[in-house]
């Protein structure tokens, strides 16, 4: 199968829709199919906010990287980037000839993907990887406003796909909910099984001893955007050193935000609890994963969240916010649901896991089980027939 993917988000842009395309691109070439995808320009800059080589990622024989001109937009992970739509570049199709269009984005490149679809005549799969109206926390004025007309503007271009995906229930539920009218599935994203692992105890004190976590830390991944609500776990973890006085948490990532969580760590007098990691390769992610006792999240923009299943791999429990797709991800035997935005709800739970590691060690194990099941050729078989099938139904109906 030869299948083109269009992003407006890909390395060395870091984020969790990054890496599944990447881990997506790089497992479908190694299973044989000729991938192309067509991804936005980048900046030295980029490269070095990553603390990445400035050269481009291998993924594999199989697979072409072609990038086009774009713009830095300063998005909260401060990395974004805009593709200017000019209708033509349709044109880097004709070569490759692919059988099916896969989309990630729905402006930008995600145009583009649109009008190629339409002149070459090639069924596209179009999947939302965003809660759109949770970003509007960004807006200059009307918030709500521009959220109802961004996400109507959402709807009109998923009804032109042939086929929609989301990585969970709750995004394509809210779309169906404003007028999504084509075939949908939810299909998870992948998660790296080979970088994301259980350690030994041995690895894990010794890891401990290399970041100079406690043995009673919390940590979070992932941008430091407001969406992320991260002072709703600064606020918690205060509540929670009353009762555990060496609990700590620490921030893996970087963003926008930065500097207002950090003057909060200072008003909320808790500097020697907070850790700022800084960005983390995969690798050294992993590695803080396994030095941890229990990752949490307090977002209400998730869509999935690919660092709380990459935790879940590591064999940490999570205390997760009861929101969208979090509740979903979230299962009881792998952690705990908090009240969204209650610092003191997620206090009360962060607690109760750090105090009892007989039942920190048995969510653990379910979070193992649960977060294993979204291994790269896992997914890539699913999408192998959700590509197959648009194909078929595709051909069917200009016969």
């Amino acid at each position: 199968m030869r299948v083109a993917i269009f992003t407006d988000g890909f390395y060395p842009e870091l984020g969790g829709i990054q890496d599944s395309v990447q881990l997506l691109a790089k497992t479908l070439g190694g299973r044989g199919h000729q991938v192309l995808c067509v991804v936005p320009s980048a900046s030295p800059s980029d490269y070095a906010l990553s603390h990445v080589p400035e050269k481009e990622i291998d993924l594999g024989k199989n697979v072409r990287i072609t990038r086009v001109p774009s713009l830095l937009v300063k998005g909260s992970n401060l990395q974004s980037r805009l593709v200017l739509p000019t209708f033509t570049r349709w044109r880097l199709l004709r070569e490759f000839k692919p059988d099916i269009i896969h989309t990630q984005t729905f402006f930008g490149l995600g145009i583009e993907a649109l009008r190629a679809s339409r002149k070459l005549r090639i069924p596209m799969v179009g999947t939302n990887h965003s809660a759109v109206r949770e970003f509007m926390v960004y807006a200059p004025f009307a918030a709500e406003l521009l959220g109802r007309l961004t996400l109507k503007a959402v709807i009109w271009y998923y009804n032109r796909c042939d086929f929609v995906t989301g990585p969970s229930h709750s995004v394509l539920d809210e779309m169906a909910q404003y007028g999504l009218k084509a075939p949908h599935e939810p299909v998870s994203n992948p998660i790296d099984t080979t970088i994301f692992q259980k350690r030994t105890r041995e690895e894990r004190d010794a890891l401990k001893k290399k970041f100079g976590f406690s043995d009673s830390t919390v940590i979070y991944a992932g941008r430091l955007g407001r969406e992320k609500n991260i002072d709703v776990l600064l606020r918690a973890i205060g509540q929670v050193r009353a009762k555990i006085p060496n609990a700590m948490l620490a921030l893996a990532g970087h963003g926008r935000d930065e500097a207002r969580l950090r003057a909060l760590v200072t008003e909320l007098g808790i500097e020697k609890s907070v850790r700022f990691l800084g960005t983390l390769s995969q690798a050294a992610l992993a590695e803080a994963y396994a030095a941890s006792e229990v990752f949490s999240i307090a977002s209400t923009s998730e869509t999935q969240s690919m660092v709380l299943l990459q935790a879940f791999i590591c064999g940490l429990p999570a205390v997760s916010a009861d929101w969208r797709s979090l509740h979903e991800y979230t299962p009881e035997t792998a952690g705990f649901r908090a009240r969204s935005l209650d610092s003191a709800d997620f206090a009360q739970k962060m607690t109760t896991l750090l105090q009892d590691s007989e039942l920190r060690e048995q969510l653990g194990e379910g979070a193992y089980r649960f977060g294993s099941q979204f291994s790269p050729e896992a997914v890539a078989a699913v999408w192998e027939r959700v590509y197959a099938d648009t194909i078929a139904r595709a051909q069917a109906g200009r016969a």
